[in-house]
């Protein structure tokens, strides 16, 4: 058996126009006419591809798709440039509405960490490490 290689996270987005806005915020890529697609896909550094899908997408191919809510089982991290671009992107995203989960703080193992929720209830961690 061969071993199987992570390439891509998807992510199940419920409002795509406002989970692509989000995460442009955050630095990702999209084609122009993304939100006119049913399945998008942007290339991280390294390869990896993460991915979104409407309810509506997966439910024209499984018909009884029911998307689970609620988090904190798996999250998506972006690094920060400093401990103050951490502190700056979250209450920027709380001034804009997004949910804070998390308010910056010292993390034990040399990190500036906070966390905010994207529009499906992902969990999406800032970080920087502390020098």
């Amino acid at each position: 058996m061969t071993t199987p290689q992570l390439d891509m996270i998807g992510l199940i987005a419920d409002d795509l126009t406002r989970s692509l806005a989000f995460y442009r915020r955050l630095g990702l890529e999209f084609a122009d006419d993304a939100e006119s697609q049913q399945h998008v896909e942007a290339t991280l550094p390294g390869g990896i591809r993460i991915a979104w899908d409407t309810v509506e997408t997966i439910r024209s191919f499984l018909p009884d798709f029911e998307a689970s809510h609620g988090g904190g089982r798996i999250g998506l991290a972006f690094k920060c440039a400093d401990a103050a671009a951490v502190d700056s992107t979250y209450e920027e995203f709380v001034a804009d509405g997004y949910t804070g989960l998390h308010e910056p703080w010292d993390a034990a193992w040399g990190q500036r960490y906070a966390t905010i929720e994207d529009p499906d209830g992902n969990s999406v961690d800032l970080f920087a490490w502390l020098t």
